[in-house]
């Protein structure tokens, strides 16, 4: 795991990255201008080459979370300018905070991390009550393989579903990647677990993210569930990879540790939960692959691998496109055919999902199709327009 620089309200040290750094780099760094180390830094940033945008829309930000705090009457009979003004205090010009993104260079002004929060996600309300909010940002996210785990990861962000990530791919973006990622062609090449965590970052700056650049592997995957005795356990798993070995041992280790796990295989709309939080006994994959464990599985070939991955989702259940797709893998296909609307449906599906199980709401384990060929059926719910024939 590769963490290039230090991020969060007191790090030990505000030292800008080297040039190398930044162009690897998935932190940015946030400085507070009131505290007189990090004025220092803010300031030789300034005079950087580093530095190649700043963004300071801060009054606006302030406007808005006085409209959050009294919808009814936000600047309490006063002027915009003079209720924005006494918001910001005695101060201003130290009010917030200023964020460095380093892969970018921008530099960006935002609010205090409490009010930040308040203010974006307050358009949740009240399908996510403030309450709930704050229950679900104490919550640890993981997400193994990050196609379409990427896009739950930010889905995840986006709405607030988890305030720590872990992100675990060892792979980097390729062209044909682009049919279903959002990155763009300055980004080929790039690992994808940096590229995930960039985009959660330019979401929400406070957030904290850790990113195992080498995927999950036998060295790396204790560290990735991290321990519940140190405050640094996962609350959730997003499992999205197709190594057979990562996907059960992933899965032993949650069931030993009590963690759910959640996986959308992006063919007609397939989710699956598996509750090891609350049943510590539940067999794997819903018992479809037997007693199998992480050893069982380390060696397969092609064929075997294909085979079990068929067990998992049960190919009965594929759609047509996809059962014939399986025959030509490696032949006349190079890889597994995905669509970019699969994968943002995947996205909306596990993080619906965590939502609802990170708050402690009813959903018990099983396997669900949201099959969008079914629900809005070719021919289904059409009328005859007015005089035309019959």
């Amino acid at each position: 795991m590769t963490q290039l620089m230090e991020s969060g309200p007191e790090p030990d040290r505000r030292v800008p990255p080297s040039a190398r750094e930044a162009s690897e780099s998935f932190r940015p760094l946030v400085l507070d201008p009131a505290r007189p180390a990090d004025a220092a830094v803010l300031a030789g940033l300034r005079e950087s080459s580093g530095v190649r945008e700043v963004h300071d829309r801060i009054e606006e930000q302030v406007e808005e979370l006085l409209h959050c705090r009294a919808p009814r009457d936000p600047f309490g009979s006063r002027s915009r300018r003079l209720a924005v003004a006494e918001a910001m205090g005695s101060r201003p010009d130290v009010y917030g905070r200023w964020v460095w993104y380093p892969w970018s260079g921008r530099l960006v002004r935002v609010l205090p991390e409490d009010v930040f929060r308040l203010v974006r996600t307050d358009r949740n309300r009240d399908k996510i009550t403030r309450e709930q909010q704050r229950e679900l940002l104490r919550r640890r996210v993981g997400v193994i393989g990050l196609s379409v785990g990427g896009s739950a990861a930010l889905a995840c962000a986006m709405e607030g579903v988890g305030g720590a990530f872990r992100l675990a791919d060892f792979d980097r973006l390729g062209l044909s990647n682009l049919n279903r990622l959002r990155a763009g062609v300055h980004e080929l090449g790039a690992e994808k677990s940096v590229l995930c965590a960039r985009r959660m970052y330019e979401l929400d700056p406070y957030l904290d993210i850790e990113v195992f650049r080498g995927g999950v592997t036998e060295d790396t995957i204790e560290e990735f569930f991290g321990g519940r005795a140190r405050g640094d356990g996962l609350d959730l798993l997003v499992e999205e990879c197709d190594t057979p070995w990562v996907k059960v041992a992933a899965r032993e280790h949650a069931r030993r540790r009590g963690v759910a796990v959640l996986m959308d295989t992006n063919d007609r709309g397939l989710l699956d939960i598996e509750r090891f939080d609350l049943e510590p006994h539940r067999p794997l994959f819903h018992g479809r692959t037997g007693g199998v464990s992480a050893d069982d599985v380390r060696n397969l070939d092609r064929e075997e691998t294909i085979r079990f991955l068929l067990a998992i989702v049960d190919e009965h259940r594929l759609s047509p496109a996809m059962t014939d797709a399986l025959t030509r893998v490696g032949r006349s296909l190079s890889s597994w055919p995905q669509l970019a609307s699969g994968v943002m449906l995947g996205a909306a599906l596990i993080a619906d999902t965590a939502r609802r199980i990170l708050l402690g709401e009813p959903l018990p384990s099983g396997r669900h199709s949201i099959d969008l060929h079914t629900l809005v059926a070719a021919g289904a719910g059409q009328r005859t327009p007015v005089g035309a024939d019959r």
